[in-house]
């Protein structure tokens, strides 16, 4: 049997990885979008989110391979931004619709 390269990013020990589910719409549907291994961090997600980089993602999933879990993180991440919230000049108002959609899951 041939052997597979993985797909798991080579992440630190012990570092969380996010990865956004992002709703394109329509016949596009939804895709997780690409991350470069040093920005899949939760610190960089933040910023991300805030600055309007996703236009309207569906759900945050986060993993640690090296402790083997993971769990979809979108209302814990929502819940974070909305305390954060003064930490910010401007919020894109793709983040609105994110946290309007997190406070129905």
């Amino acid at each position: 049997m041939a052997h597979s390269p993985s797909i798991v990013p080579h992440a630190p020990k012990d570092q969380d990885v996010y990865l956004v589910l992002e709703d394109f719409g329509g016949r596009l549907g939804r895709a997780w979008c690409e991350t470069d291994e040093e920005d899949s961090n939760r610190a960089t997600l933040v910023r991300r989110l805030m600055g309007g980089q996703y236009e309207c993602p569906a759900r945050i999933v986060a993993f640690n391979t090296t402790e083997g879990w993971s769990r979809d993180v979108t209302v814990e991440i929502a819940d974070e931004l909305r305390r954060r919230f003064v930490e910010f000049d401007e919020v894109a108002p793709s983040m609105l619709g994110f946290l309007e959609r997190a406070v129905r899951r």
